[in-house]
């Protein structure tokens, strides 16, 4: 895998809860059995320090759907570990994204392959890298607020670059 290829996600959704539930019910059918969810912008505000209501929205509608899930954070504070717990759900700190060996950690974890996981997120140079580089599928959603820190903000005119010429 190229790295270009590596930015391009499977497939992208306005948000988590608008996935279709045929098509998390296909994903299914391909084996797929656990969501490696990011937590910042993706499923919650950016930087909550506790589980809102969408969160928990997005974590049991996935939940009613078959999938077992996980949180791959990039966060290095003991935060997301505290979110993990409140939401009842194992995680992985400091990830790393882009690089794999959160992911992989989180593969390992939920005691399967890593084709048998699909990772969700909402930036193409962590979470859209970091699964497809591991071999996961990659579902990218929008950022759920606008308003986000400064070392992320930052990366967004670039991701829309990507996002231009590989039309998603």
């Amino acid at each position: 895998m190229n790295i270009f290829t590596a930015m391009v996600p499977n497939e992208v959704w306005p948000k988590l809860v608008d996935i279709p539930r045929e098509r998390l019910e296909e994903l299914k059918k391909k084996g797929i059995k656990v969501a490696l969810l990011d937590y910042d912008n993706t499923i919650d505000i950016d930087r909550s320090t506790a589980p809102s209501d969408y969160s928990l929205e997005c974590i049991n509608y996935l939940e009613m759907n078959g999938f077992k899930c996980c949180l791959v954070s990039n966060a290095k504070s003991s935060r997301s570990s505290k979110i993990a717990k409140e939401l009842n759900l194992p995680s992985v700190n400091c990830a790393h994204k882009p690089r794999t060996d959160g992911v992989m950690k989180a593969v390992s974890m939920m005691n399967v392959k890593v084709d048998e996981c699909v990772m969700i997120g909402d930036q193409v140079f962590t979470d859209v890298m970091a699964g497809n580089l591991a071999g996961c599928h990659t579902i990218m959603v929008e950022k759920y607020q606008p308003k986000e820190i400064w070392y992320v903000a930052i990366k967004r005119p670039f991701e829309k670059v990507v996002r231009m010429i590989a039309r998603f």
